[in-house]
């Protein structure tokens, strides 16, 4: 970790005036210093550099920091790199926090697995570039694609040559295993091992900062698949990367927009041609992943699809990733070429400018939405218009709040003849019938107990149509006082009102647990038993080890879980079963893939936790694969998790990412206080239930004031380790 008064002492030395003058022409402006915006393209400059202030703002499209937040984003460099090339041009060493022996063995270790992947990539990719000068066969494919031998340079394509070992010249222990963790070569179940591409065109795969991380292969050939990717890989996940993302960099600032193609060969097809702003998914749908970096690259997007019916699906279907991200200073459009073309086939044939009046005419994205809507309905007739109102309304609900939205949304009120109060209504009644006990909710309110009404007043007051009204009093210093207080109701009488929260008065049913979940991490909240002992004045009913002792004494690690589980069907989890990983579950993911050996320090009660917890159902498969398998680096786990699992696409996701982060000074203090956070949701979950049972017997109101009493210490002592 970078200690922040380094940093504070570190831009009080660097100018951020010469550090942006490197990468923009700047001139005076009165106190300030003008360019055009490196971030969005702009013909009149309203990218301002303020000596005084330290810091750059573009009035056109908002961009603003420091001169590190200005290296992060225009090079593409991770924070730390941006901090020591900044210390490094002004003569300061960047100090580091105290770490301990295995803290550092632990970075070590990180550090020289990725030096390892990225140069033997890099070995590859020297060997496919120096055989495509030696192959006539693919300088003549590549000259009867259009293609120049300066694209060709400046893309780094290659040829893998046609030997199944071909490798073996670059690397004379073709046995290593880190041949396969790289994707590079293929080991059979006999043993036998070879090259994964062959007879391909290769193109090398870079991420943001420019890092190599893979390839793709084209075949030239007869033979199937016609592209090829790297494998998942600790640094390559096709799921979140995009071809071309960093050559098209300087495209898309002059083009104004990033257009993105469904294959490698029409991203240099289109450079060829000028175009140089086009980005390819690698052979996956797109993702909201690929949306984020998109909109990061520039705030127009053109998506180029065939007009045949499967590329209109997969329109679609980046529709649906991108809804969620929409706001209203982004075009998202669709650009649908004739079913005999595909982006490379038409500007050769036709040239840049017919296809760039292609790209003029590109429908939007609300368009397309509202057209393939009607179109799968009879708009003339009541139940059609019914049916395509039932279909939308998801789609309407995950666009993010703001004016994109309503305007959409009064489109297609009208489109079905509703008006717009009408439809927002619809909208108000789908989304609180998907909320946990949302039963006998209308428009006027929230759904609460018994299916009560929730109606907010003034001053924090909830009133539930027939009840009587009471204020929230939980305020101050949790670490001082009680978090959440209200009157306990005594042997026999029934409670004057619902379990209350800091912020709202109540505590909402956590959409975390929803309701009717079929899996196995569905949590049951009546009655649930935490595990912790007594402590004070806390009564509870068992006496064990503290859940956040980090108890290592343990029994074999299979007897851990409930004997009751549904699903265990070997390492690395079940393939084909689907799980809800929440924020909180990632983080724990993430944790474990960056430190296995956390589980050697696991007690039966935080696995009690973990058991018990809701969503964390790849957390305890990975648990079982580190206590199996001994592994401890994300390259052995994705080795012993089992192919085409969900464990494996999440450590073939978290793996590059997790790579990439500073090591954590204390991991196990964050551990501990993510099982706290765990065992407060799961106490949420119970007061909830019991809440809108009504509390109605004596058994049922001891309970909850007990685990009121639980979550107020809990509350109070933050991240500390308990009893």
């Amino acid at each position: 970790m970078i200690p922040e008064s380094f940093i504070q002492d570190l831009l009080a030395r660097v100018d951020v005036v010469d550090v942006v003058g490197r990468y923009v022409q700047l001139r005076k402006g009165g106190a300030n210093l003008l360019g055009l915006c490196p971030f969005h393209n702009e013909k009149s400059p309203s990218f301002t550099v303020s000596p005084t202030k330290q810091f750059y703002h573009c009035f056109g499209c908002g961009a603003h920091g420091t001169a590190i937040t200005f290296l992060i984003e225009h090079t593409g460099a991770s924070f730390p790199e941006a901090v020591r090339s900044l210390a490094a041009s002004v003569g300061m060493t960047v100090p580091e926090e105290p770490r301990s022996p295995r803290q550092r063995q632990q970075d070590q270790q990180r550090k020289q697995e990725v030096s390892r992947h990225e140069a033997a990539l890099e070995s590859a990719r020297r060997f496919y570039l120096s055989a495509l000068k030696l192959s006539p066969r693919a300088i003549d494919y590549l000259k009867g694609r259009g293609l120049s031998g300066e694209i060709a340079a400046r893309f780094g394509l290659g040829w893998s040559g046609e030997d199944r070992r071909g490798l073996a010249k670059v690397f004379p222990n073709y046995d290593d295993p880190l041949l396969v963790e790289c994707g590079l070569v293929i080991e059979a179940d006999d043993g036998r091992r070879y090259d994964r591409f062959r007879e391909r065109i290769m193109f090398p795969i870079r991420n943001g900062r420019g890092k190599l991380i893979g390839f793709g292969g084209r075949i030239i050939g007869k033979g199937e698949p016609k592209y090829l990717n790297s494998p998942e890989t600790p640094l390559f996940s096709k799921g979140r990367e995009l071809y071309g993302l960093w050559e098209a960099r300087a495209g898309v600032r002059r083009e104004g927009c990033v257009l993105v193609v469904e294959g490698y060969m029409d991203v240099v097809g289109l450079a060829q041609h000028g175009l140089d702003n086009a980005v390819a998914t690698l052979g996956t749908s797109t993702t909201p992943d690929h949306v984020q970096k998109l909109l990061r690259l520039s705030d127009k997007v053109i998506f180029s699809y065939d007009g045949d019916a499967a590329g209109r699906r997969a329109a679609w279907r980046a529709l649906q990733a991108c809804l969620p991200l929409m706001r209203d200073d982004v075009s998202v459009r669709f650009l649908f070429l004739p079913t005999e073309h595909d982006p490379d086939s038409y500007i050769r044939e036709f040239g840049d400018k017919a296809f760039r009046a292609y790209m003029d005419e590109a429908v939007s994205l609300s368009r397309f939405m509202l057209e393939e809507l009607s179109s799968h309905h009879r708009l003339d007739e009541a139940e059609g218009r019914a049916a395509c109102v039932h279909e939308a309304l998801p789609l309407l609900a995950s666009l993010p709040e703001g004016a994109y939205r309503l305007q959409v949304e009064r489109e297609f009120a009208q489109r079905v003849l509703l008006t717009s109060e009408e439809l927002t209504y619809l909208l108000e009644k789908a989304q609180q019938a998907r909320r946990p006990g949302a039963a006998g909710a209308d428009s006027s309110g929230v759904a609460g107990p018994g299916g009560l009404i929730r109606q907010p007043t003034r001053d924090g007051i909830v009133d539930w149509k027939g009840m009587p009204a009471v204020a929230a009093e939980a305020k101050g210093d949790k670490g001082s006082q009680a978090v959440a207080r209200h009157e306990e109701p005594g042997p026999g009488q029934e409670p004057s009102h619902y379990p209350e929260d800091p912020e709202h008065g109540w505590i909402p049913p956590d959409p975390a647990f929803p309701a009717g979940d079929s899996n196995d991490d569905h949590f049951e909240a009546p009655h649930w038993e935490p595990p912790w002992e007594a402590s004070g004045d806390v009564p509870m009913r068992r006496s064990a080890p503290s859940a956040y002792s980090g108890d290592s004494s343990r029994q074999s690690f299979g007897s851990k879980w409930d004997k009751g589980r549904k699903r265990r069907t070997g390492s690395g989890g079940a393939a084909g079963t689907h799980h809800q990983v929440t924020p909180l579950a990632k983080h724990l993911l993430r944790l474990l893939i960056m430190h296995p050996a956390l589980e050697e320090g696991l007690g039966d009660q935080q696995l009690e936790i973990l058991e018990r917890g809701p969503h964390l159902g790849l957390v305890r498969d990975l648990i079982e694969l580190i206590a199996a398998s001994g592994a401890r680096h994300i390259g052995a786990l994705l080795q012993a998790a089992e192919p085409g699992s969900d464990l494996e696409q999440v450590l073939s996701g978290l793996g590059p990412q997790v790579l990439a982060e500073e090591e954590l000074p204390d991991p196990q203090s964050e551990w501990n206080d993510a099982l706290r956070r765990i065992e407060l949701d799961l106490i949420k979950a119970e007061q909830t239930a019991l809440a809108q049972a009504g509390l109605r017997t004596v058994a049922e109101q001891q309970r909850y004031q007990e685990l009121n009493r639980r979550r107020i210490l809990l509350e109070a002592s933050g991240s500390r380790k308990l009893l």
